[in-house]
Formats: structure tokens, C-alpha cells, sequence
């Protein structure tokens, strides 16, 4: 399956790319097929079912106000976020939706929005059917499964997703196929995935759009750097990126840059954008939302105490060299492996964003081919396990702070990486395997479904 790096760096809104972006994408998409079947108009009551870990940690991931908010025609990157809750509070009182902006019906949520906890579909652990009526009639149903950072499958695409592919120039399925082409070529890893994304648009289009991604991102530093009070949904964890913004602003530049004071601001970085995606906030899934702190906080780690302009050149060029290589990356755990917590635990979220990010930034250091997948192996590797045990099916504890740890854990990947001459005993293509396979083995407890873990001991405490 090929896949786009705009695939991967998605704008959207908090707190989940498979909970809450995929969900609301899914709904748009049903309301968009059923507008397509000509049943719109006559349908007059929609039937929501959530199963697996949709299910299970729907509510404090937001899947509910996702699957609302897409029957009314939204899309993650362009709904405005601090309109939603008023939204919602309007649906309750009236108990109508309007599917997708042109079609009102009765909505009564106990009765139209069904969490099958303890069911799975059998094609994925993040799956959801929508239906149509016309009285007791069922116009229309399909089911579509959100397999993680946003990407969502109808039932027919899960069947047919290889001949839905674009075919790109370059096409590659694993670290080795892609090292070859390189190899041959002459490229960078950056520069050949620059001529795989000029099969959807220009080089000057590419440019532009990953610009505007890193300056989405880096807003999303900024509003989180200036927030305070308690997130929502009832765990009480209070916001700490303002604090500790205002309590390092006070360093001078010297101080700033001193020792371990430089990972005090990486992990600020990281703290500030996943408080904002905990708090329904516009982010940028980077490849999902609950690691949607570790590559801009490396990011803007390189941006703050690396980048030189007299050696490194334009910043905007190393900004879109940092992503092109960073999704390169991600397609090969996209295509072997997987970066839904729902299937493989955390391993394939923070774990993944922390490789993604070790190899953009071996990049723009002047890193050797080699040296970027040494560096994304190492990113990999020890995360290898990394469960996903969300306490309240929140995207809170530990997922914020485990974010800051991905992104320092990418910052040593990287230097130890270009401390090296490239060559390493375990090829990347053997850990995405590795990880793959210790996600099948993992209990499906520690893999999004609140049941283990954290999720439990830490309440029992």
C-alpha cells in the first residue's frame, strides 16, 4: 500500500488520531456514501456501533463527540475546536443531528450510539458499522475500521487496499529496498521520498504544505506553553507546560543552553503539545495523537539549539528534510508492522514517532543513509514492548509524560547514531518485524483497552 507522508503528519484535533480523528473521519465518510447512495434525504435515524477498544476507551479518548461531530459533516483539520463542546451540549438539548449539514434527524444518544465492549470485528480492534433508516427500514450500513494516525478503511478497502494504492516511481516495502534505491540513485532518504510525494503534487506544493504542518505544530507548542487549569475528564491532571515555560523563560541564554538544561526545554516542548491534544486542541498527528508530542518537540529542539544557518542552510529546507525522512520511516512501520496502540500497545506509537524522529534528525545533522537507520533502529529497539495502559481510556497518564521521554530517547538515538559509522549488527527491517511480532503475542489487555496495567493498578493504589 502506498502511502503519502501527508498521511502520516495529518492536522487534527486531540486526543486520539485512532479514537477521535479516525472516528470522525469514519462518520463523514458514512454520511458522504450515504449523500453517494441517494438514501440521504429519506434516511430519518442513524445507528452508531462501536466495538473493541473503540468501545472500551471511547468515551475518555472523545470517540462519541468524533462520531457526532463527522455525521454533521466535520473533518478533523478544519473543524474549529472551541465550538465543539457548545455543539455537543446543542445535539443533547434538541436530541437532533444534522447529517452532514443538510439533513436534520432525531438523535437520542442511549438509543443511536451503542458501545459493544466486549465484542470485536474481526478485520480490526478499532472497528465501527453505521446504519441508516428510513422508519424500521435500513437504507444503508458499512463498516470502517480506524487502523491508526487517522488512516480509516471502509470494509471493502480493507479487502482491496493494495489496488487502491497509488503507484509511486520509487515504491518500497522495507528498509533495505529503500537503502537499495538510494544506493543506486544517489539520493538521500529525503530525496527520494521528495520524488515518490511528486506523484500527488508539486515539489514547490510539498514544500510548502510541510512548512505549514511544522508551523502547526510549533502553534501548538506555543498555545500549550501558555495554558494552565486542569485537563479534562475527571483524572484531575493538572497542565504543567505554562508553568514550567515561565520558570525556564527566567534563564538567560547562557543557562539555556547549559548541560541537561537543553532536555528540560525538549521535554516543555513535548509536555505543551500533548496537553493541548489532551485537551481536544488542534494538533498535528505526527503519526498519531498520543505521540503527537515527540516529533515537534525534536523538531523544535533542532530548530532552538542545532540549526545554524550559515552551516546547515535555510531552515524551512531542513524542516521539510527532517519530515521527508521521518516519513519515510513511518511508512515501512505502516507497511510491516502497524502504529495502532489498539493492535501492537505503545511500541507502535511512541515507539514509532521516537524512531521517525531519531532518523529526521540524523538528517538535518548531516547524517550518512546509514547513520538514519542505525539511528531509527535505535529508536526503535528500546521501545520494543512499550505497552499502552491509558488510565480512564485517557490520553493523559502516562501518555503525556511518555511523550517527553520519546522525544529525548530520539535526541540520544540520533547522536549516538552519528557518533558511528552507520554500520549495526540489527538491520531496522528486524526490529519492525520484532516489533510486530510482540504485538501479536502482547495480551490485548495492555493494547488500548484500559484493562491492564496502569489502567488498573494505578487506580487500585
Amino acid at each position: 500500500m502506498s502511502i503519502s507522508v501527508f498521511e502520516l503528519f495529518k492536522i487534527g484535533v486531540g486526543p486520539s488520531s485512532s479514537h477521535t480523528v479516525g472516528p470522525m473521519v469514519a462518520a463523514r465518510q458514512f454520511v458522504c456514501d450515504l449523500e453517494e447512495q441517494g438514501a440521504l434525504t429519506k434516511t430519518d435515524r442513524v445507528e452508531v456501533h462501536l466495538y473493541g477498544s473503540l468501545a472500551l476507551t471511547g468515551i475518555g479518548h472523545g470517540t462519541d463527540m468524533a462520531v457526532l461531530m463527522g455525521l454533521e459533516g466535520e473533518a478533523p483539520d478544519t473543524i474549529d475546536v472551541d465550538a465543539i463542546e457548545g455543539r455537543l451540549a446543542g445535539i443533547e438539548k434538541h436530541q437532533q443531528l444534522i447529517l452532514n449539514g443538510l439533513r436534520a434527524i432525531h438523535f437520542e444518544r442511549e438509543r443511536d450510539l451503542l458501545f459493544h465492549k466486549e465484542e470485536f470485528l474481526p478485520q480490526h480492534s478499532n472497528g465501527m458499522t453505521c446504519k441508516a433508516f428510513a422508519g424500521d427500514d435500513c437504507l444503508f450500513e458499512r463498516s470502517y475500521f480506524s487502523i491508526g494516525g487517522g488512516f480509516v478503511l471502509s470494509e471493502d478497502d480493507f479487502q482491496h487496499r493494495e489496488q487502491i494504492a497509488t503507484l509511486l516511481p520509487y515504491d518500497f516495502s522495507s528498509a533495505e529496498e529503500l537503502m537499495s534505491l538510494c544506493d543506486r540513485h544517489g539520493w538521500t532518504i529525503a530525496e527520494l521520498a521528495m520524488e515518490n510525494e511528486k506523484a500527488f503534487r508539486s515539489e514547490q506544493e510539498i514544500k510548502d504544505a510541510l512548512w505549514h504542518i511544522w508551523e502547526v505544530m510549533d502553534a501548538s507548542i506555543q498555545r500549550g506553553c501558555h495554558q494552565s487549569g486542569v485537563l479534562p475528564g475527571g483524572l484531575g491532571v493538572r497542565r504543567r507546560a505554562e508553568e514550567h515555560y515561565r520558570e525556564l523563560s527566567k534563564q538567560t541564554d547562557e543557562e539555556r543552553r547549559r548541560g541537561l538544561s537543553i532536555l528540560d526545554w525538549v521535554s516543555l516542548y513535548a509536555l505543551a503539545v500533548n496537553e493541548e491534544n489532551a485537551a481536544r486542541g488542534r494538533i498535528v498527528t505526527a503519526p498519531t495523537n498520543g505521540a503527537a508530542g515527540v516529533i515537534p518537540a525534536t523538531i523544535a529542539y533542532y530548530v532552538h539549539f542545532v540549526h545554524e544557518p550559515e552551516e546547515h542552510g535555510d531552515l524551512k529546507d531542513q524542516v521539510v528534510e527532517f519530515m521527508l525522512t521521518a516519513g519515510a520511516i513511518g511508512m515501512l512501520f505502516k507497511k510491516n508492522a502497524s502504529i495502532s496502540a489498539a493492535e501492537v500497545g505503545c511500541q507502535g506509537e511512541i515507539g514509532v514517532a521516537c524512531s521517525m524522529a531519531s532518523a529526521g534528525l540524523a538528517a538535518v545533522q548531516g547524517g550518512s543513509n546509514q547513520q538514519i537507520e542505525n539511528a531509527a533502529e535505535i529508536g526503535m529497539e528500546h521501545n520494543l514492548g512499550l505497552t499502552c495502559d491509558p488510565i480512564g481510556g485517557l490520553v493523559q497518564v502516562p501518555c503525556i509524560e511518555r511523550n517527553t521521554m520519546g522525544a529525548v530517547k530520539a535526541i540520544n538515538a540520533a547522536r549516538l547514531a552519528l557518533r558511528g559509522t552507520g554500520a549495526h549488527i540489527v538491520p531496522l527491517d528486524s526490529v519492525i518485524e520484532t516489533m510486530r511480532q510482540t504485538g501479536i503475542d502482547m495480551q490485548s489487555k495492555y493494547k488500548e483497552t484500559s484493562l491492564g496495567g496502569l489502567a488498573v493498578n494505578a487506580v487500585n493504589c
